[in-house]
């Protein structure tokens, strides 16, 4: 299966960037605490997270992650594209289970990366303060709020001849129109009666033997 590597990327710095949010000069940085994060677990631990009773952990000729570059790597634009893990195994040569096992062993290894230089993401707002240098509320304001959920609409706005689609953005509900059935009787007979004498079944189909 081909997949794609960190070589294939790395001497096209724009595209690198695209899909790991980071230059080369600082994916460099990251991979020598990223690597060791990841093997001191690796040591006692397999993969699939079950306690490792035998041989040490070592890359073998299959490994789709091969080098501790690539393993950032594969990680790196799991994140960043939030793509699906059957889709992000597909792109790295491995099936969906075998992406969900790296990528919940790898992050770890991230997060413990990033701590070393100080950019862990904060996990509340007095230590965000506390990293900028600032008061609480100094930093609250760089913060980015949750959109709130709309309020339920009463009722669906009109339709009108300039926005045809605006029912359509209302809240799905139950239907009150009645349910047709097209191929009862009454239906049937309706179609053929208002069908134009002028059109002959020489010309155009006739739909109501279909239903």
């Amino acid at each position: 299966m081909a997949s794609v590597q960190f070589t294939d990327v790395q001497a096209r710095p724009t595209e690198f960037l695209d899909c790991t949010s980071l230059t080369l000069d600082e994916f460099q940085q990251l991979v020598p605490p990223f690597e060791a994060a990841f093997q001191a677990p690796m040591a006692a631990w397999r993969l699939d997270g079950k306690p490792r009773t035998a041989r040490q952990f070592r890359v073998d000729k299959n490994c789709p992650l091969p080098t501790p570059e690539d393993r950032l790597f594969f990680l790196l634009t799991s994140l960043k594209t939030s793509s699906l893990q059957v889709v992000q195994g597909r792109l790295f040569g491995m099936g969906q289970s075998k992406a969900h096992q790296w990528i919940h062993v790898l992050l770890p290894g991230l997060l413990a990366a990033l701590r070393t230089f100080g950019d862990a993401p904060a996990r509340s707002l007095a230590a965000l303060a506390q990293r900028l240098g600032v008061t609480e509320s100094e930093a609250a304001t760089v913060i980015t709020p949750l959109a709130e959920e709309p309020a339920p609409m009463a009722a669906a706005p009109a339709a009108t001849s300039a926005s045809p689609l605006v029912p359509m953005t209302g809240r799905s509900g139950a239907s009150s129109a009645p349910k047709t059935l097209l191929n009862r009787p009454t239906v049937r007979a309706a179609r053929q009666r208002t069908t134009p004498s002028t059109m002959s079944c020489s010309c155009m189909p006739c739909f109501s033997s279909s239903f």
